[in-house]
């Protein structure tokens, strides 16, 4: 099915105080191209990183399937010397596997400082990937299990399953070696590795420190007034459970209505 799409602009050599002046103000994706990120493009190959890393264990994600579903989890996981799990990545076809000689592998950081609800660099410093992504404001169109959306093919969705999907625009970038993605805080992402390759995240935060949850080491978790919102919202729900179905299903509607006219922007674009 056809549905809208928009590449992700693409920007070459943009000096720091222009992106913080005429890019960061915008809150939209941008693909940063002919940075100086060093030699890591050339000499982070497959050698160079086993013997970086050596034969610490990580964890790892491995699935049948390239498209790995957070939510149903369509993967395993298991536990590999790195330097094995970097030559593993690398092929095609393995020798030795969990589950199939063609399973996809996905680790997810090699420390422990894993972050989600910030503004991003996405670096791509070897390798190629595909980046889907949805903005913020589409929410209401990507079936939505908590943070993650249930639509795990945004190629080819189940439209009977996921019918206002197609309402969502779709805005697209395929990554090279030395490009540098810039993702807001809040924006979907779909990613898709076309080869092996190693990338890097840079997260910070960019709200008032007093914002966030002072508990939440990694950066998970929404910030606090978010937070209290949801438990307000979650609370209100459950007291609408009290009345009959007609009587739910019409308050919840004004509420729904309040929501819209108190906290939507109106310059939707």
């Amino acid at each position: 099915m056809e549905r809208r799409a928009e590449a992700v602009e693409r920007l070459e050599g943009v000096t720091r105080e222009r992106f913080l002046r005429d890019i960061y103000p915008r809150r939209k994706p941008v693909v940063l191209t002919g940075l100086e990120l060093g030699t890591c493009t050339t000499k982070w190959t497959t050698d160079y990183l086993s013997q970086a890393e050596g034969s610490k264990e990580v964890k790892i994600h491995v699935s049948a399937v390239p498209q790995m579903d957070f939510l149903s989890k369509n993967f395993v996981y298991r536990t590999l010397p790195f330097d094995s799990f970097v030559r593993r990545a690398a092929e095609v076809k393995h020798k030795e596997y969990f589950l199939t000689e063609d399973e996809k592998y996905y680790l997810r950081s090699v420390g422990e400082d894993v972050r989600k609800v910030m503004d991003n660099f996405l670096i791509q410093v070897t390798g190629r990937k595909r980046v889907v992504l949805y903005s913020p404001r589409d929410a209401p169109y990507l079936y939505l299990s908590g943070t993650k959306s249930e639509v795990l093919d945004v190629d080819n969705p189940d439209m009977e399953k996921y019918p206002l999907f197609v309402k969502a625009k779709r805005y697209e970038c395929v990554l090279e070696a030395g490009d540098v993605l810039f993702i807001p805080a809040l924006w979907f992402h779909n990613v898709i590795s076309e080869e092996f390759g190693v990338a890097l995240n840079v997260f910070w935060k960019h709200l008032p420190a007093e914002s966030y949850d002072k508990t939440d080491t990694y950066g998970n978790k929404d910030p606090m007034a978010a937070s209290r919102a949801i438990q307000i919202l979650d609370r209100a729900l459950k007291t609408l459970e009290e009345l009959p179905e007609e009587y739910r299903d019409f308050y919840a509607r004004r509420m729904v209505l309040r929501i819209q006219e108190k906290a939507y922007r109106n310059d939707y674009g």
